[in-house]
This record gives structure tokens, sequence and C-alpha cells, in this order.
């Protein structure tokens, strides 16, 4: 168990949180959500003793072993992949350098032979004789291929070393686990591995994520960092988020009757407690749930910005057509005869492992790069609005601020009218005056949105919107073009994001493309349908 007492921190001058009393128990995973800037990866920080806090303290028993996330990618490139797995856990990973050095000395000693017996007992104890099959069972798990797993880790590439940090810090059975943004870099059967190990495993685990679906499938409770305070409440994110919002409808209605409230309040509950599908961990979800009082039902203060698509006016039925789309960059072929054809009302998922292959067909179809074969038509009475992958070009260099960047696209010339809008995605007062080259990755993408919804266009091409947001931008995001009444041409790692929109998946592959009318879920279905196949 991990006990916090009255923790505060205050930071140049700034208190991200005071006064926090929470504990944390195994068999639990714990979600750790909050705005940017909140705290949350310095909450982390704190429990794991990297840094100190300005007062309380946390109380971890002196026998936990405790493993994290490392953030540094860099930082094991002289080792080979395996031993920095089995670094995870330390003291074996000692043992077992102390043993082999001590095999290796020409005289041997009486002493000597002592120390490796005493080794070996310690080593035996720590199931170190397993130790290279079990970190090879999670490499494998999080799609590191055997051929990897001798290598020095100088020699993997970015995503395969995130891979393999995060195999370290599951590695060795510790009795508490904490992940910050576990899921960055991961492809959909990674995360589905990841999310099967944590539903299994027996320890505590404590988790920072923009991820819904992540935090849906694994999280027993939610910590909530709001307004300086840091509270715990029951069930995972789902239910935090539709509880928050019916929370925050009953306060708006301050003449709603109290037990007309309660009873509202409690056939809510039960309809999360009646619910066995969400993750093998429902059971001990529901018992927390049963022992739930209302008077615990969370009430945040979170401000969603506003995303909302209007069409100037519908398409007809003539789309998109692509036919044999092919594109080689770097002497890389990224597509290779890519054909497809949009119907109205597609929301057409794109996803694959390479990224930079659904970036290259949307910049092809925007018309910001020609393919090397093949061709494209948008039919003539559609209007497309495209939000990039890289925004840059858009905020570097550029001396505007807000106000008189928005303004081009705006359709009304007046200063009221802007503010209100900018007022809708979150930007208030004087923050309408900052220059745009110093706006955070989240600001920026917020813009880019308030430029797309003036378009009034009936296509939207969208590149991974939600890099950068917090969750209450990706919800607002999310739902956002669930409304859109017409198509949606998207790429995401957000598996809630994909599910809750699109009604067709388009997978790039190395060769080719596969193409299917169908949810995510199914599609995933469908995949593995054609692993086992094979």
């Amino acid at each position: 168990m991990i006990t916090v007492i009255d923790l505060s921190l205050v930071f140049g001058g700034t208190t991200l949180f005071s006064r926090v009393n929470l504990k944390f128990t195994p068999g639990n995973c714990y979600g750790i959500i909050g705005a940017n800037g909140s705290g949350k990866s310095t909450f982390l920080k704190i429990l794991s003793g990297e840094i100190e806090s300005s007062s309380g303290e946390v109380i971890i028993p002196p026998e936990t072993r405790m493993s994290v996330l490392k953030q540094d990618h860099n930082a094991f490139d002289e080792h080979s992949v395996m031993h920095t797995v089995i670094m995870g856990n330390a003291r074996l990973y000692e043992v077992m350098i102390q043993k082999d050095a001590l095999y290796e000395k020409e005289d041997f000693t009486d002493e000597d032979g002592i120390l490796a017996v005493t080794l070996e007992d310690e080593f035996a104890e720590m199931n170190g004789w397993e130790a290279e099959s079990e970190a090879s069972k999670i490499l494998k798990g999080l799609g590191i291929k055997n051929k990897y797993h001798s290598a020095l880790m100088k020699d993997l590439d970015g995503k395969q070393k995130v891979k393999v940090l995060l195999a370290q810090a599951l590695f060795g059975s510790p009795d508490v686990i904490l992940l910050d943004e576990p899921t960055n870099g991961l492809d959909m059967i990674s995360i589905e591995w990841l999310e099967d190990f944590l539903m299994d495993f027996p320890g505590t685990v404590i988790v920072v994520s923009h991820d819904r679906h992540f935090l849906n499938t694994v999280c027993t409770a939610i910590v909530d960092i709001d307004y300086s305070k840091i509270q715990q409440y029951v069930g995972n994110y789902e239910f935090w988020y539709e509880s928050s919002q019916l929370m925050q409808k009953l306060k708006r209605d301050q003449n709603k009757k109290n037990e007309d409230k309660a009873k509202e309040l409690q056939s809510f509950i039960d309809r999360f407690s009646a619910n066995k599908s969400k993750a093998r961990q429902a059971t001990s979800r529901k018992k927390l749930l049963d022992k739930l009082d209302l008077d615990d039902m969370p009430a945040s203060s979170r401000r969603y910005p506003f995303i909302g698509f209007v069409m100037d006016r519908e398409p007809g039925k003539e789309i998109l057509s692509v036919e044999g789309i092919s594109k080689t960059i770097n002497g890389v072929k990224l597509l290779n005869n890519v054909s497809f054809r949009v119907n109205r009302n597609d929301k057409i998922a794109f996803v694959g492992e390479n990224e930079t292959a659904i970036t290259t067909l949307f910049k092809i179809l925007m018309e910001e790069i020609e393919p090397d074969s093949g061709t494209f038509k948008w039919g003539v009475s559609t209007s497309q609005s495209y939000f990039p992958k890289d925004n840059n070009s858009f905020f570097d260099g550029c001396n505007d601020n807000l106000l008189q960047w928005v303004a081009p696209y705006a359709k009304e010339n007046s200063e009221i009218y802007i503010r209100g809008f900018l007022g809708r995605m979150l930007f208030s007062g004087d923050e309408v005056l900052k220059p745009v080259r110093v706006l955070s990755g989240g600001e920026r993408v917020r813009c880019m949105f308030s430029r797309m919804m003036m378009f009034g266009a009936n296509v939207l091409v969208i590149d991974h919107p939600t890099n950068h947001l917090d969750l209450e931008s990706i919800t607002a995001v999310n739902n956002g073009l669930i409304d859109f009444k017409s198509v949606v041409l998207f790429s995401s790692h957000d598996h809630q994001f994909i599910q809750t929109i699109a009604n067709r998946i388009i997978e790039i592959t190395d060769d080719s493309f596969i193409d299917r009318s169908c949810d995510f879920d199914d599609y995933l279905a469908f995949k593995k349908t054609l692993e086992t196949n094979d």
C-alpha cells in the first residue's frame, strides 16, 4: 500500500496541489487525469521519490519494490535489449553481473566460492533463472521480435526503445508500477497486450494516460487533479466522465428536489454496477461501486472547448475517387497502388503501422505533394478542410496574436464575433492577445480547429488530431466529429476515438491496403481471424 498524507507542492510560486490524502492498494489500477499542466507527471515523480513535495509525506513499506517507466530513451544505449529489460529489477541485475564477474575470475578463491553460493541462492529466490524467458515474453508481447533481444539499444529506432523501456517497467513482478503515458508510440496490438497484462497484474498500478479506451479497460479508480486538489473516485474514466457531467447538470438545476437527485444518481450507479462487459476487473469494480456514497460522486470544474462543424452545403453523390496511387520517398515505398472510392456519410479511419504513409496519402489528396503514379478526383460539390499532423508552419515565425491569426478565416470581421468564437475554444480575456508563435501544442491544435470550423467544409481531412490535447479537448473533438453530418477522413492512435467515429476502416500496409466497412472493434476482430488463419 502507498499512503499519501497531507501532501502539497508549490512550484514556481504556484500551488499545483495541496493537502492531498490518498491510499493506493494492491489489486487496483489508478488512472491519474487532469488538464495539461495540472501536475499529473509531477505527482508520479513525487510518488517515485524523484522529486520532493513541499510538505506532507508519501509512506511506502520498506520492502516494496517500485518500477517506473523511464522517459530517457537514450539512457541505455550501450546496453543490450535483454539486459535493459532485466534492469527493471535492479537487485536481480546487480546479482547477475556480480555472478558473471566472479565466474570469469582466473584466481577464484574460497571467499569467492562462498560469495558465489550466496549470490546463487539470492538469484534463485528472485527467479533469476527465468529472467530471460520472462523478459523475452514481455518483449514479444509488445512487438519486439527475437532478433532484437540481443541487439544494443542504440541500434533500435525510437518506437522500439519506448517498448523496451515499457518492458523494463513491467519486468520482474514489482509490487507497484508507475506509468506515464505508456501507450504513446504503441500500436493497437501492443496496447491490447498491455491492457491484458495490467488487468492480470496483482500489485498496484498508477498510470497517467490520455487514452480513454485504455483508462476504461484497466482502471478501477480515477485520481482527478483539478483546481489544486487531488481526489480519488471509484470506477473507470467513463464512469468518472458521465457522473461528473451528471453532477454538473444537477448542480445547475438548484430547484431539483433532493430525493429526485438521489434517485437519478442511484440509478446511474446501478447501471454501471451491472455492466460486466468492460474488463476482467468488472467484478471488483462492481463491489466498489456498490459501496459508493452519493456524496462521493465527482463534481468536476473542467472546461470543455466547443468543437462543432457546420456545412455550408451538402455534398452530392460524388465525393472522392482514388485510383492506383503510389508514392516513394527517400527510397522507401510508402503507398503501393492504393485505390478506393469515398461515399456520402463515410467516416473513414486510416490506420497502419507506418504513420508517414497515411500522412503522405493525406498530403497527396490535399495537393501538397504529387503521387508517383495514380490519380484522384474530388466531387465538384465537395469542399475540404484539412488538419495536418504538423502545424508548425502555421505558427512558427508568425507575429500575429490570436485575434489577428483567426481573423482571415472568420465569417464576420468583428472583434466581438472573433472573441466569442475564441472564448468557446477556451481562449478568453487577454489570452487572445498572445502571439501565436508562443502557444503550447494543445493551444495550437485548438487554433487549428477554430480555423477548420470557420470554413464550412463538407469533407474533413484530419491527421492525428488528438496529439498534444488533454482529455477534455479530445472528448470535445470526438463528440464534434460524431455529430458532423458529412464525410470525415482521419487518422488517430486513440482506440475510442476511432471506434466511436468511424464506420469504415482502411489500413495502409507495406505492400497494399485493406478496406472494410465496419467499426474499429469489428475490424480488429477481423484482423485476428486473418492472423489465426495464417
